[in-house]
């Protein structure tokens, strides 16, 4: 430390002493400042509001979705796969199905099921005595089966109404043996059976007589 420091004089103790005093600074007043808006700035803004909002309107008008025109079609398809069928009698029916409307087989299985009509089978079958003009020969009630096969049909009359098809008919009826699962400990196998459906309209022919005797006229 110098000795000015460590004794100052007497001056120096006044220096020190006397304080500079800063005048203080007047607060800003932060006066609001008011926009005003004239009344005929008001009218065209209004104006300007109105005019975008018809134009949005228009805009969402004209991006609105068009209706999707369906296109018809004339088949109708139901896949099952790994049903609990045997594929004997899953053959057997199928073959009692095809050509028939899809309301008709139906009745056709339900009265299987009340045992009223029999499948035909082949094989070491007994006969089976028809009802009313029923035929009788080989065959066999499967009840199970035909309970599967309703289900599979009643989907297939859906599918074939939102296609919108008249008179639907069974034009295809297919079973294929599936993979069979092992039961317990391995004894036997499972019945399952791959079982494909499908219809398509009917189509009207025209008596060949009808346009002879238009010519002849």
């Amino acid at each position: 430390m110098t000795e000015k420091q460590y004794a100052p004089s007497a001056k120096d103790k006044k220096m020190t002493e006397k304080k500079v005093k800063v005048p203080a600074e007047a607060p800003i007043q932060k006066t609001p400042v008011k926009t005003e808006i004239k009344s005929e700035d008001k009218k065209i803004s209004e104006e300007k509001i109105e005019e975008t909002k018809t134009e949005i309107k228009d805009e969402k008008k004209e991006t609105k979705k068009q209706p999707v025109k369906k296109i018809k079609k004339d088949i109708a398809v139901v896949n099952a796969s790994s049903v609990n069928v045997s594929t004997k009698y899953a053959v057997a029916i199928c073959k009692f199905i095809k050509g028939k409307r899809i309301g008709d087989a139906i009745r056709d299985l339900e009265e299987v099921i009340v045992k009223k009509k029999h499948i035909p089978m082949v094989g070491e079958y007994g006969h089976k005595h028809g009802v009313g003009k029923i035929a009788s020969g080989a065959g066999k009630y499967p009840v199970d089966a035909s309970k599967h096969f309703i289900v599979l049909l009643k989907s297939l009359s859906g599918n074939a109404n939102a296609n919108d098809m008249d008179e639907p008919i069974v034009a295809e009826a297919i079973a294929n043996k599936a993979r069979r699962p092992m039961g317990r400990f391995g004894r036997w196998e499972r019945k399952r059976t791959h079982i494909k459906l499908l219809a398509r309209e009917k189509k009207v022919k025209e008596n060949k007589n009808k346009k002879v005797e238009e010519l002849t006229k």
